[in-house]
């Protein structure tokens, strides 16, 4: 008898169906899912992800990306909508860190895994491998970061501990990342993204008007001087 292969399952935050209904119904939209899309112009697959999700009142759910090393991400598009609680940016990378909470009033879940693209040979199409990275149950965080402790969303995180009751650490370089997905699950009616960040603009090449000179530096040599070079 063969062994089956053992494929690694796309990680998220396995919810009771009653728990999806309450977030739906409360209009609470958060897309864990990732995709695997190619790009033409360089030819090489890339993973797609959403930031998504927001909260009400009693509970929220949002999920978020970052790269390997915790590092802040920019948003390939930002979709405007008319509705909140939904999706908020969208990012592209051959890897990514998805970091997914669920809070109910002041308790905690937390899931943080790694997200890489697999070929079983070369010129296949990739897979995607994921890893987690933290898994955090029944985490605790008695402020209310919705209405009354607002001024430190996004500088503070739950705190988890084992079944014997001791502290667990979270992962040094995704503390930040921990932070904004936090804050982001206590943001009423959620309408912006918590942690992509915008892209940098792209570097303008200056044109030369037609008729002027343009002068450059160039590297002397022999007492040499630099010379002008008129466009037009």
């Amino acid at each position: 008898m063969k062994e089956k292969k053992k494929m690694n399952p796309l990680l998220r935050l396995t919810l009771p169906a009653a728990a999806v209904q309450r977030l739906q119904k409360a209009g609470i939209y958060c897309t864990p899912n990732i995709t695997i899309e190619f790009q033409q112009a360089t030819k090489r697959h890339v993973l797609r992800g959403r930031e998504s999700g927001g909260a009400i009142k009693q509970f929220g759910h949002y999920i978020s990306f970052c790269g390997e090393t915790g590092e802040r991400l920019p948003w390939f598009v930002r979709p405007d909508s008319l509705t909140s609680n939904g999706d908020h940016a969208i990012v592209l990378a051959p890897t990514l860190v998805s970091v997914e909470a669920l809070r109910v009033e002041h308790t905690y879940e937390l899931l943080i895994a790694r997200h890489k693209l697999r070929a079983e040979k070369e010129g296949a199409r990739p897979r995607i491998w994921s890893q987690v990275l933290f898994r955090g149950w029944q985490g605790q965080l008695p402020l209310d970061l919705v209405e009354k402790d607002r001024s430190v969303a996004g500088k503070i995180a739950p705190e988890f501990f084992t079944r014997a009751g001791e502290a667990r650490q979270l992962p040094a370089q995704f503390v930040d990342a921990v932070q904004a997905v936090t804050a982001a699950v206590n943001c009423l009616f959620c309408s912006h993204a918590h942690l992509l960040v915008e892209p940098a603009p792209p570097r303008r090449q200056q044109q030369v008007p037609q008729g002027q000179t343009e002068e450059f530096q160039t590297e002397t040599t022999n007492g040499e001087q630099p010379v002008a070079v008129a466009i037009g």
